[in-house]
């Protein structure tokens, strides 16, 4: 569908210049915070900006948010925890090695992975390792309960910081980069190099759920509120998976929406509704509405703007973008 043709919000748009392409993006109660491959974070509130810098003479390549922190990962070997006031700090320290991913868990611990070594510190800072069988591509915590899934080459490790025995093996070969848990637990997803989702029925059978005909790596995965559905880029439209059933998706067609001539890079599910944000790789941004389908236009393309982040505020009310090309926005939903 061409996007001059749909209902627009454009006009609610408030853009940005964050002055350094966008590699993450959280929201900081009313403060959207936005991870930059220069090393800064841009803070942008209530029309201002304030830019800090969490990571001198270094590059961002991974951050991670849970409404009180924006924690980002850099070339330094360094974890950096930075507040909505612009106070930074560092958390952990590699000893050199590139920060390859990160997790935050809701009581306040976070993990994160340099090359094969996976740390997880808890709450109160203690810190457990364990090393990886391959690099430690993606790791997420568990809904419930303090575990991590740690994605790397030939499955997923799935490990109890605080227990003794040896991190548990969900296998399947080939490199497994992200991953996620679903809301309620039941499910383990990777996206993988081969351009397909892998995942796993953790009861009663540990099954295996193959997702494949992507045109490129779905490395964007977002659960919608209720974990009914997971949303993917990789491909020219939003691939949705539905996961309302005990078997997960398998013997189901997915949900396309929001299909246009550019790939998408990045989706973002509402908080409180089935309406998904869907980034593409020419700068576009469409919101859909699961109910009936309904497309609206955010963002037109610009090009070489591709859209690298997106994210919702709590309430639903606000979404922010970040681009390739250091611009940025904050669309404030009317009403």
């Amino acid at each position: 569908m061409k996007t001059a043709s749909l209902p627009s919000l454009t006009e609610a748009v408030t853009p940005l210049a964050a002055g350094a392409e966008v590699t993450g993006l959280g929201w900081l109660r009313e403060t959207a915070a936005f991870a930059l491959a220069d090393g800064g974070v841009l803070l942008a509130k209530g029309g201002e900006t304030r830019r800090v810098v969490a990571h001198p003479d270094a590059a961002i390549l991974i951050s991670a948010c849970d409404g009180k922190r924006l924690l980002t990962g850099g070339d330094d070997g360094r974890v950096a925890a930075t507040g909505p006031d612009g106070t930074t700090a560092t958390l952990a320290e590699s000893g050199g090695a590139w920060i390859d991913a990160l997790a935050l868990h809701a009581s306040g611990a976070f993990a994160f992975a340099a090359g094969r070594k996976v740390r997880a510190v808890d709450d109160k800072g203690r810190v457990k390792s364990f090393e990886a069988p391959s690099t430690a591509r993606g790791l997420a915590f568990a809904p419930k309960g303090y575990r991590l899934a740690v994605a790397h080459y030939n499955g997923v490790s799935l490990w109890y910081p605080n227990l003794e025995a040896s991190p548990d093996l969900l296998d399947w070969k080939g490199s497994h980069l992200d991953v996620t848990w679903s809301p309620d637990g039941r499910f383990v997803v990777t996206s993988m190099q081969e351009n397909a989702l892998h995942g796993w029925r953790l009861a009663p059978d540990r099954g295996h759920m193959r997702m494949s005909g992507y045109t490129a790596k779905p490395r964007s995965l977002a659960w919608s509120f209720g974990g009914a559905w997971l949303a993917t880029s990789g491909s020219d439209a939003a691939i949705v998976w539905p996961f309302d059933s005990k078997e997960g998706p398998m013997g189901k067609a997915p949900r396309e929406c929001g299909l246009r001539h550019a790939r998408v890079t990045k989706v973002a599910f509402h908080p409180n509704v089935n309406v998904l944000a869907i980034g593409y790789e020419d700068g576009c941004v469409l919101l859909v509405r699961f109910q009936d389908g309904a497309e609206l236009l955010v963002r037109h393309a610009i090009p070489g703007s591709g859209i690298a982040a997106l994210a919702w505020d709590p309430t639903g009310s606000r979404l922010a973008f970040g681009c390739r090309d250091g611009e940025a926005g904050i669309l404030t939903l009317p009403g």
